[in-house]
């Protein structure tokens, strides 16, 4: 029974100095100099942030249909069916790829300051 309280004791305590050790440094963080000689840097990165449709559904679904429509147009029959599908498909692969690059593109850059311990 002692056995088991010191193993639940010593694991409750490995999960709390793992939480403690992911600890996020904000910049009045900056400078900060630990006893194992790390300290805490900071500096200015250009993030990302695409809040319009991360996913690239509405890219992804317009180039389905456009596909689909396509396709739809080629042989007959089974053929005209298989041509549907694959056209629809090869079309939702395109216009996600599409927007990606247009979102890469056009899509909003905000300077952060992110702070890390090394």
């Amino acid at each position: 029974m002692k056995a088991s309280k010191l193993i639940l004791c010593a694991g409750l305590l490995g999960i709390a100095s793992a939480a403690s050790a992911q600890r996020t440094y904000g910049p009045e963080d900056e400078g900060r100099r630990f006893n194992d000689g790390t300290r805490v840097v900071c500096s200015n990165v250009e993030v990302q942030k695409n809040s319009k449709d991360p996913n690239r559904i509405a890219g992804t679904a317009t180039g389905a249909v456009i596909g689909g429509l396509l396709g739809n147009q080629v042989g007959g029959g089974n053929g005209k069916k298989l041509a549907t599908v694959g056209g629809a498909i090869a079309g939702g692969a395109a216009g996600r790829t599409i927007q990606g690059n247009r979102q890469i593109d056009n899509g909003d850059r905000v300077v952060e300051k992110q702070c890390v311990r090394r």
